[in-house]
């Protein structure tokens, strides 16, 4: 990823070809498709379009074909795109919209937030998954990425990102549905968080180096690794690094 802009469409490219040669990240993925998957089938009992917002480079649709991928960028790989701030479905037409670490790129989530009640009928919702506040993630997002920042404290939900990737807070789940929750249920009383549970697959996650780092350990240790996750279990409030969330409407 090195000289890599962050916000052009070489980075779909580029990632691709990183997931593509290491099945350790692409496994961790397909895990979170499928927790999403399954999460959507128990909460989201609306009729309608199925989509994924911030597809990226391995969307939902490599789990389940018949979720849309859509994106703020164009790829050959992808359905369409697709503003989450200004959904172009008429109103009431989408049961779910599922998002993979692209909440916190979103620069208004008012509006994000006011579209999904619009696009959404009774019984539909969003499924995301976002980093956690534990404190390892506390340590880790703050260093991990020079283009994302991850910042408790910003007052307010809006962002000034410059791109489509760039001057994102890794924190705005925390700010929107823990510090603020009571404002986020004043504002919007038809969305209700039903669900909200730390992602068991930081171990991983780490050490496969994601999409942006080498690898640090041999693929074969996915097994084993997955083996250490489900023992520290008990710990994960105080080791994971994401956390999934639905939201269904009223």
């Amino acid at each position: 990823m090195a000289g890599i802009d962050v916000d052009g469409v070489e980075r779909m490219r580029a990632h691709r070809a990183v997931i593509d040669r290491k099945p350790m990240i692409r496994t961790v993925f397909t895990e979170i498709h499928r927790l999403m998957l399954g999460l959507e089938a128990q909460y989201l009992t609306a009729q309608g379009v199925r989509l994924e917002i911030g597809a990226g480079v391995w969307p939902i649709r490599e789990s389940d074909s018949g979720v849309l991928a859509t994106d703020v960028v164009p790829a050959p790989h992808l359905d369409r795109v697709v503003d989450a701030q200004a959904m172009d479905f008429a109103d009431g037409s989408v049961r779910s919209v599922f998002g993979q670490h692209c909440f916190h790129h979103l620069p208004d989530p008012e509006a994000f937030f006011s579209e999904l009640s619009r696009v959404c009928p009774p019984g539909g919702g969003t499924v995301l998954v976002e980093p956690y506040w534990s404190p390892v993630a506390n340590l880790l997002f703050k260093r991990l990425f020079a283009s994302e920042d991850y910042d408790k404290s910003a007052q307010g939900w809006t962002t000034s990102g410059s791109g489509a990737m760039s001057g994102a807070n890794q924190a705005l789940s925390y700010i929107v549905f823990e510090r603020d929750r009571d404002r986020f249920e004043r504002l919007f009383p038809q969305l209700e968080i039903v669900h909200q549970a730390p992602v068991a697959n930081h171990v991983r996650y780490l050490l496969s180096g994601g999409l942006n780092f080498r690898q640090l350990v041999p693929d074969f240790m996915t097994g084993p690794l997955k083996g250490v996750e489900a023992m520290l279990g008990p710990l994960n409030r105080i080791l994971a690094l994401h956390h999934v969330i639905v939201l269904r409407k009223r």
